[in-house]
């Protein structure tokens, strides 16, 4: 049986149009799937994250100063405690991940390695100026706050980018609504 060139344009308009409305559908899905609880906790550990990676900085200039052990050791209990605040929030991300969209399990998965490179660096820098009072700086203290630094620049650095990606996600599927109720 042959078609008519009418009717071939037509199933073409027909399929065009079925496939947008699956596109847009699987589109708005995308961004409606993902967990509520995960989003706001992503965000809370994203300011966590801004203030640790200031402190570490901070922290790792000191290496080039001649400040006391004893404003170091203030320091790295700040650092101590930004650390265990942002263990708490990634906790709970943790509770929420089978519940999660796949890229917020993924953000989750990707803050763990980072959060325990930064405990074990943190607690190694308490113990060594515990040894070490009277020369803060010497042996591998400098490489573990350095090492702090550039860990914490990437974990705020990659828990802001998935915020971002959400907020980018969010601001495509309202353009999306908008050009669905320009069609009709």
């Amino acid at each position: 049986m042959r078609m008519s060139k009418k009717g071939t344009q037509f199933l073409i308009a027909g399929i065009a149009l079925v496939s947008m409305l699956l596109l847009s559908s699987r589109l708005t899905f995308a961004v409606t799937d993902e967990n509520p609880d995960v989003t706001r906790l992503l965000t809370e550990a994203k300011e966590k994250a801004a203030v640790l990676s200031q402190d570490a900085d901070q922290m790792e200039a000191f290496t080039r100063s001649n400040v006391s052990w004893e404003s170091h050791a203030t320091m790295l209990e700040d650092i101590k405690q930004h650390i265990n605040d942002l263990g708490r929030v990634t906790e709970k991300l943790q509770s929420e991940r089978n519940s999660a969209s796949p890229w917020q399990q993924q953000a989750i998965d990707r803050m763990l390695p980072l959060m325990r490179e930064l405990a074990s660096n943190t607690t190694a820098a308490i113990n060594h100026l515990r040894e070490h009072q009277t020369q803060p700086n010497t042996g591998s203290y400098p490489e573990y706050l350095k090492t702090n630094a550039e860990t914490a620049h990437k974990l705020s650095d990659m828990i802001a980018s998935f915020v971002e990606y959400r907020e980018t996600r969010a601001k495509l599927a309202q353009l999306e609504q908008k050009l669905e109720i320009a069609r009709r």
